[in-house]
């Protein structure tokens, strides 16, 4: 299977999730991601928030492009070091502000290749940036990522 294969030096996934847009989601998966790594772990993140991928603008890597390789995708490496790893539909589409209007069956098609199509190598954190709300691009992301070890969700919210 090529999803366990992809995903097999993955230790632990972690979903960051919102009720709603606009609480930061992005910016807590990135710097998430930087601390962790800071820390001497490996990590990678993943950015399904396909209608809004900021992370590659935040991580200051918007221009560059993925590249394929006998298992899949290859993430762009972030960083002097290549020290995190990152796939985000920001890098497929021609322009970075293009806006992405797809159905569902087409996002959830993405999200699953996204799983299953980009060679991660050896991670001790994938950190996984989903979009707001609660719509079927969360399901679709859980139940790809259902035979994996999912560590757990961060729930970002605001105090109003």
């Amino acid at each position: 299977f090529p999803e366990r294969s992809n995903l097999a030096g993955v230790q632990h996934v972690l979903l960051v999730l919102s009720g709603k847009g606009g609480v930061g989601k992005s910016t807590i998966s990135t710097e998430l991601a930087l601390a962790l790594w800071h820390s001497g772990k490996r990590v990678g993140i993943l950015d399904v928030d396909l209608c809004g991928p900021s992370i590659p603008r935040m991580l200051r890597v918007q221009d560059r492009a993925v590249h394929q390789c006998d298992s899949g995708w290859v993430p762009v490496l972030v960083g002097q070091d290549k020290g995190v790893s990152l796939m985000s539909i920001g890098f497929l589409l021609e322009r970075p502000d293009d806006a992405v209007v797809w159905r569902g069956p087409k996002k959830n098609a993405l999200i699953k290749q996204f799983v299953t199509d980009v060679a991660w190598g050896d991670l001790d954190f994938l950190i996984v940036d989903t979009p707001p709300g609660t719509s079927d691009e969360h399901i679709s992301t859980v139940e790809a990522l259902r035979p994996h070890r999912l560590l757990g969700a961060v729930l970002v919210t605001t105090p109003q």
